[in-house]
């Protein structure tokens, strides 16, 4: 059993606070020929830079910059190593420090970890972190193999050189131990993918219903074709700023806090532990848990739930002052690369009891309306579209989501999603039944930047700093 020692459980303390001040990104696609990655880089760039109502003007701006984050997870798809130099290179930033991030699926948010510490040590003043992932110069079944390899070759790789193959066994175990009804699934796919039909940004928007889900064919058994999202092109940006300079920039800055944690490839080789509790969770109250794993040959993670996210939630918290997650928080953005992922991050950050997390979904909280009440749901989740509806350009990944918490903290989803111009810059014509998902008066905001099946995740907790 792993236990920890009360320096591994420090609650990071930071020099001075973070800010994030603007954000920008490309839509997202299956192919983009037409552009190169550099230029997809710099279409990010710019909106973050000229879109944001900052208060000087785009080369003032680019003029604070000290240090740059770049977030790309794996070199071979575009066939460039060292990609961020060239990326780098491309926006005008030599001679300027830069790094370049890869964490399997948490890239864009371990790119976010590293740039926020930048700007908490006092190392820089304004960091830009940038991601991006070209995934359309190989073949999907290319793609699927490059994605496997993420995951550890002695183990997991043999399961099937697919990442739903990886998942699909975790969804069978979830189901199992928390005897949970597969329409729960397929819900979290028609609400994630009917959310993209509202952004210009979103890869795979479609109005689905759940027998249309359950009806699909079967990627890896349980999981179902609109249960899994797809590769991506494109690339997000977010700009970090000390206290000082985000209030110079904006009258809206937004707090960031962020936290990571980490956990073994091997999914059928995690050692027990107890569960680290979040700051409104008892011993107690799960007694019951432990009482029903002990009956089902079963052990905390498990394939249940994911360490790293638990882990990384239970710092951010902690550091962000976040008592008790579904008062605190008003939106969150959760990695749902797979309907079994989102279902399992619910209970992981505490949004509801482990065990339980069907019933958040079936509560109708999770929504941005509640279908059951009409009401706004307590804590609405991948109002984005999600990585089922709009995106997974993996090194840009938990970039774009912090992004969406961004606009929405600051109350303009609407500007970004709902202006005509913005679908028609990317292609497309806005909806004739267009709706605002934008929260009301939201204070806080969480995101969820996963890797594999939980080998590195960032929790990042966002606040209106105004």
């Amino acid at each position: 059993m792993i236990t920890f020692a009360p320096g591994n459980l420090r609650v990071p303390k930071w020099t001075r606070p973070v800010y994030m001040v603007a954000a920008g990104t490309t839509d997202f696609r299956k192919r983009y020929p037409e552009k190169k990655l550099e230029e997809l880089c710099m279409m990010a760039f710019r909106m973050l830079l000229e879109e944001n109502d900052l208060k000087q003007d785009p080369l003032e701006v680019k003029g604070h910059i000290n240090f740059c984050s770049y977030g790309e997870f794996a070199d071979h798809f575009q066939d460039q190593l060292l990609c961020e130099a060239k990326v780098h290179d491309y926006l005008g930033l030599d001679l300027l420090p830069n790094v370049g991030v890869k964490t399997g699926g948490a890239t864009g948010g371990s790119a976010m970890l590293v740039g926020a510490t930048t700007v908490a040590s006092g190392l820089s003043d304004c960091t830009l972190v940038l991601g991006w992932e070209r995934m359309d110069e190989v073949k999907t079944w290319t793609g699927n193999y490059y994605i496997a390899t993420a995951a550890c070759k002695d183990f997991e790789t043999r399961l099937g050189r697919i990442y739903a193959s990886y998942y699909a066994p975790m969804a069978r175990r979830f189901q199992e131990m928390y005897r949970v009804d597969e329409r729960v699934r397929a819900a979290i796919a028609v609400k994630n993918r009917g959310y993209a039909c509202h952004s210009p940004f979103a890869q795979q928007a479609g109005r689905h219903t759940i027998e249309e889900v359950l009806s699909g064919e079967i990627v890896s058994d349980p999981l179902r074709f609109l249960e899994c999202c797809a590769m991506s092109v494109g690339s997000s940006a977010a700009l970090l700023c000390s206290e000082e300079l985000a209030y110079a920039l904006t009258d809206y800055p937004v707090r960031l806090s962020i936290c990571g944690g980490s956990h073994t490839l091997r999914t059928g080789d995690r050692r027990p532990m107890k569960i680290p509790l979040l700051p409104h969770e008892t011993e107690e109250g799960y007694r019951w848990l432990y009482e029903e794993m002990k009956k089902q040959d079963g052990r905390w993670p498990g394939f249940e739930s994911f360490g790293a996210t638990r882990f990384a939630a239970y710092m951010v918290y902690r550091m962000a002052g976040i008592q008790v997650p579904i008062d605190d928080l008003d939106l969150v953005e959760t990695h749902d690369a797979f309907t079994i992922s989102d279902l399992q991050t619910y209970g992981d950050v505490g949004l509801t009891l482990y065990g339980r997390e069907q019933e958040y979904v079936t509560s109708g909280e999770c929504y941005h309306v509640n279908p059951h009440t009409g009401k706004p749901g307590k804590c609405p989740s991948n109002l984005s579209g999600g990585l089922l509806g709009t995106m997974h350009a993996v090194g840009a990944t938990g970039i774009f989501q912090c992004g969406e918490v961004f606009w929405q903290l600051q109350g303009k989803y609407d500007r970004f999603h709902g202006d005509p111009k913005m679908w028609t810059r990317f292609g497309k014509t806005k909806p004739a039944d267009w709706t605002s998902l934008q929260v009301k008066h939201p204070r806080r905001g969480l995101a969820i930047s996963h890797a594999g099946v939980g080998s590195h995740v960032t929790c990042a907790v966002l606040e209106r700093g105004w």
